[in-house]
């Protein structure tokens, strides 16, 4: 379990969508997350501006919970997402 820049929320696996533009952060999300067991938490990187709609609509249809987001500290364009799979 990995808990690097993100003190408060640990998690499982790191998938890196930073520079991908919508639909591709959500697609890649739910095809990781296949794989993944329930209860399992994701770290999705994402830098895309609408990743902040597009993420908690995924996990309200897909049935995820969002656990929360926070930015990068190192750079403000990226935004890391906390999905647990259900």
């Amino acid at each position: 379990m990995n808990t690097d820049n993100t003190p408060d929320l640990s998690y499982d696996e790191t998938l890196d969508a930073v520079g991908l533009l919508c639909p591709l952060p959500v697609l890649k999300a739910r095809k990781r997350l296949k794989s993944m067991p329930s209860g399992a938490v994701l770290r999705l990187e994402a830098s895309d501006p609408a990743a902040v709609i597009d993420v908690p609509h995924f996990c309200a249809e897909q049935g995820h919970t969002l656990l929360g987001d926070t930015p990068d500290a190192g750079n403000e364009t990226i935004t890391y997402y906390f999905i647990r799979k259900g």
